[in-house]
């Protein structure tokens, strides 16, 4: 199709946003209903953490497959497939019986989103002329950060009005409104993708600098996945807030960690290594003082809201580096190494939440934050090492 604004451009722009907002909306959907899932299975807390952590394995692991496996498809069926699945995905965990059928809905759910990202991306590039592609990108996101700032916490409040399982059928709700759109609004005569195999992972993955972007990308994003997992139970029990002002703090938590991503894209543009180091850094800090300030009314509180600014801020950075880098070292696997590098944030997700969920069973709930510090500090530590190579391996150039 032309490169040209089409007349249903913007209307295709938002079909995109309505389904990122579903897709942003499942992926941290439990992080508020946690205590209410605990209390109807008769669970720990720790277990509970699974809804997280299973979700983002089944990203991690369906992200690059399926990417592959679609490659060749019409891109609009492999959308509407893509958001089949989530539907399906969502009303499983709606009914499921058992907490283990629960996971199993969540991964099925899981499967659609790694995919939905990339698919999303190239289809709101190109139903725009070549020098609109960014902003149209950004349209299609700003589904998922109104899903922070919105969707988790309406959520929440729909689970502790009347049960978790409505959360799960707002969702499908949500999802079977951005299927209809999608199957309207979004042009038919888009143009195939290009074949992708397994061969462009191992050309990834072979390559150090690659290997060494997607360590920091799980290991810096994933960090603070040890404390936010589990921010709904440390806000009730240890900073002393009902759930019905949980569910206030969750929206201006949305509104910090909106700020941050924006934040983050504005400082990574000239630089992203070096902003990457700013930005762990001050997550770093805000996971420390929430280590300080556990049981702190106020502190606490205005601690979480710094880690919240922190939380995305890098992953503009992360995302825009791993590009850059793939163009550089192995520009004929760039789509592959966009696809691991989503997989790497939600390898962070996982090890985060798991790990959080290890310490609350073993430990304590209000030794998180000394972890996810830990954590961020690695990446850290590594991307100032990066960094010290880099600008000297410059001056030599020089």
């Amino acid at each position: 199709m032309k490169k040209s604004t089409a007349p249903n451009a913007k209307l295709t722009l938002l079909a995109l946003a309505i389904s990122a907002f579903g897709i942003g909306s499942t992926e941290f959907i439990s992080v508020g209903l946690l205590p209410l899932i605990t209390n109807d299975f008769g669970i720990s807390i720790s277990t509970a953490g699974l809804t997280v952590s299973i979700y983002a394995l089944g990203v991690t692991i369906g992200a690059p497959l399926l990417t592959v496996l679609t490659s060749r498809l019409e891109r609009k069926k492999v959308l509407l497939l893509v958001m089949a699945v989530f539907i399906v995905g969502n009303l499983w965990a709606a009914i499921a019986p058992t907490f283990s059928l629960l996971l199993l809905g969540r991964i099925i759910s899981a499967l659609a989103h790694g995919v939905f990202m990339s698919i999303a991306s190239v289809i709101a590039a190109e139903v725009v002329s070549p020098d609109k592609r960014a902003s149209a990108i950004a349209f299609m996101f700003t589904g998922l950060t109104l899903a922070t700032v919105t969707g988790v916490p309406l959520g929440t409040y729909i689970g502790q009005v009347s049960d978790w399982r409505m959360s799960f059928i707002f969702i499908v709700v949500i999802g079977v409104i951005g299927f209809i759109s999608n199957a309207l609004l979004v042009p038919n005569n888009l143009s195939k993708g290009n074949s992708i195999s397994l061969r462009d992972m191992g050309k990834v993955l072979s390559n150090f600098r690659m290997l060494l972007i997607l360590f920091i990308t799980a290991v810096g994003y994933g960090g603070v996945f040890v404390v936010y997992t589990y921010v709904s139970p440390i806000l009730e029990k240890h900073m002393g807030y009902s759930p019905q002002a949980i569910v206030i703090i969750l929206v201006v938590y949305g509104i910090f960690v909106a700020i941050g991503n924006t934040l983050g894209g504005h400082f990574a543009n000239r630089n992203p290594l070096r902003a990457l180091f700013f930005i762990f850094i001050g997550l770093s800090f805000a996971l420390l003082g929430i280590n300080f300030s556990f049981d702190s009314h106020i502190i606490g509180l205005v601690m979480i809201f710094i880690m919240g600014l922190f939380m995305f801020m890098s992953v503009p950075g992360l995302q825009l580096y791993a590009v850059q880098l793939s163009e550089k070292y192995v520009p004929s696997a760039t789509s592959m190494a966009s696809a691991l590098n989503i997989s790497a944030f939600n390898v962070g997700i996982f090890i985060g939440s798991y790990v959080g969920g290890l310490i609350v069973r073993y430990q304590s709930l209000e030794y998180t934050p000394l972890y996810g510090f830990l954590m961020v500090m690695v990446a850290t530590v590594t991307t100032l090492a990066w960094l010290i190579f880099e600008n000297k391996k410059l001056t030599e150039l020089k």
